[in-house]
């Protein structure tokens, strides 16, 4: 699937690429609703039927991955929130495998984000995942998300890579439409980002379910 000769830099997601997915949507979907429905005193579908166009509105932009922007619009501690749930933050199968295998290589392997800094900071205290990274790149930190064209363009201005020699994994297709708009070369996509829902069927980009898949040709 990888001629990995080939590439010399591997820009990793996170969220549905190297941890399972179930943590968020069970987050966003479930608990904040609950949370929100016992603040305000409703009905928790009713909570849900508020607040799932409020998110639906924010998705793609920088304000949908942002912690203090959703703590101030709902009135609630999204990092104490997520903290509380922090039990069911979890990598997915094989990842570590295949961070082990590029660790061993002469690869510069760099996680980019769109998670919130927090959000980033207690996943990589759960799972103990940042020592496999050369860096850490959060979308926070260039002010656009990853779906943005001009995302790109900031992070080559931060990281040194070769378009051409690069492979980029990320769950989201639109953040790898917007990656191959920039030029990147080697764009795969994760079809089980979470282990409690079905495989999606994606046909854009070549897909994987698990990062087995990458190693078998290697």
């Amino acid at each position: 699937m990888i001629e990995w000769q080939e590439i010399d830099t591997v820009l990793l997601d996170m969220d549905g690429t190297l941890l399972d997915l179930n943590f968020d949507n069970h987050f966003w979907k479930e608990f904040v609703p609950l949370k929100y429905a016992q603040l305000h005193g409703m009905d928790l579908n009713f909570a849900k039927q508020q607040l799932e166009p409020r998110f639906k509105s924010m998705e793609g932009q920088l304000e949908w991955y942002c912690l203090d922007y959703w703590s101030e619009a709902l009135q609630l501690d999204i990092v104490a929130l997520k903290r509380e749930l922090s039990e069911l933050i979890a990598v997915l199968p094989h990842v570590t495998d295949f961070l082990e295998k590029l660790q061993q290589s002469s690869k510069q392997v760099i996680l980019v984000t769109n998670a919130h800094r927090d959000s980033l900071g207690l996943k990589m205290e759960k799972t103990c995942l940042q020592s496999f990274f050369d860096d850490i790149v959060s979308s926070h930190d260039l002010g656009l998300p990853k779906e943005h064209a001009g995302f790109w363009p900031l992070l080559q201005q931060s990281q040194v890579f070769d378009k051409e020699h690069t492979l980029m994994v990320d769950d989201n297709v639109d953040v790898l439409n917007s990656a191959q708009l920039f030029g990147i070369a080697h764009l795969i996509s994760v079809s089980k980002p979470d282990t409690q829902q079905p495989k999606k069927h994606i046909t854009e980009f070549r897909s994987i379910e698990d990062f087995r898949e990458l190693m078998i040709s290697w």
